[in-house]
């Protein structure tokens, strides 16, 4: 079975205990909104203090090589925080949390359970980063046109599909990918309760090797990461981060997204530091707030 960052080759030959591929033409999968929930009204850092946290990540930044963009929305206070965010990343294996988004509404949309197998499929996929099986239900979601769709109608806009069946090829932002968290957590958004909880819960119990990144930030994280040597840029390291952390009172969808890393290890350092450094700044007692415009 391979446990990589991501899949590094458009076809594949499926490991044991993760099936074949899936036969037949992909279909596409269908957003269905489940239920309303009241909405939080979005607000933004005082002018002041996000200058003041733009400068620290610089300054951090300028520090370490490579380059690295990170987002985050507090849904308890309701602020988005965004920085560097003009160049999309590769997803590597972040690019599974999307898949497995997609996933859970087209079986909402059927109104059919997930089966055992596909239980299985989804579980190696998030716990492990298995990509045999992150295969497997990238071709039961439509693929690259199935994907595509999906996150166009959730509002999702700057992701791409990578071409074929290069799921792991998938460029985005971190503020989309803080996105496609709310849309894994938000009651009021498209997901059923039973289907957030079990997003969740294969979030909280990935592999302990493989829980680094966002949960630098301390407290009760869910989350999933992404990491692969890149040939298009030289065997340099991209290293990604998303996940829903909470702590001091807080709930926080974060995505840190990084290339060119000479390393894993340098890598993995850069995308925690930065996920502590936005968790610090939005959940200190003496931050204030203002509705955004």
């Amino acid at each position: 079975m391979r446990v990589w960052g991501i899949w590094p080759f458009a076809l594949l030959i499926v490991a044991p205990g993760c099936a074949a591929p899936s036969s037949g033409t992909p279909r596409p999968v269908t957003v269905v909104p489940h239920e309303q929930a009241p909405v939080l009204v979005e607000k933004v850092l005082p002018a002041d203090e996000r200058r003041a946290l733009d400068r620290a990540l610089e300054r951090y930044l300028r520090q370490r090589p490579g380059r690295a963009s990170v987002a985050v929305y507090d849904k308890t206070t309701g602020v988005r925080y965004a920085f560097r965010e003009r160049t999309p990343y590769m997803l590597a294996s972040v690019a599974k949390v999307d898949i497995l988004l997609a996933f859970l509404l087209d079986k909402q949309r059927q109104g059919r359970q997930v089966t055992a197998y596909e239980h299985r499929l989804a579980d190696r996929m998030i716990r492990n980063s298995d990509n045999d099986c992150a295969h497997e239900l990238y071709m039961t979601i439509g693929g690259q046109d199935g994907l595509d769709q999906v996150l166009r109608r959730l509002g999702i806009q700057h992701t791409r599909p990578g071409p074929g069946l290069s799921w792991g090829s998938t460029r985005s932002r971190p503020s989309d990918q803080v996105k496609v968290l709310e849309q894994l957590t938000d009651p009021g958004g498209p997901l059923s309760a039973r289907h957030r909880r079990y997003a969740l819960k294969l979030m909280s119990s990935v592999a302990p090797e493989q829980a680094w990144g966002v949960s630098a930030a301390s407290g009760e994280v869910a989350l999933k990461n992404g990491w692969l040597p890149a040939q298009v840029h030289g065997g340099l390291w991209t290293i990604n981060s998303v996940g829903r952390l909470r702590v001091r009172g807080h709930e926080l969808l974060i995505a840190v997204l990084s290339e060119r890393s000479p390393d894993m290890k340098t890598g993995v350092a850069t995308v925690g530091h930065l996920a502590e450094m936005v968790a610090g700044a939005l959940t200190r007692a003496e931050t204030t707030v203002q509705a955004a415009s």
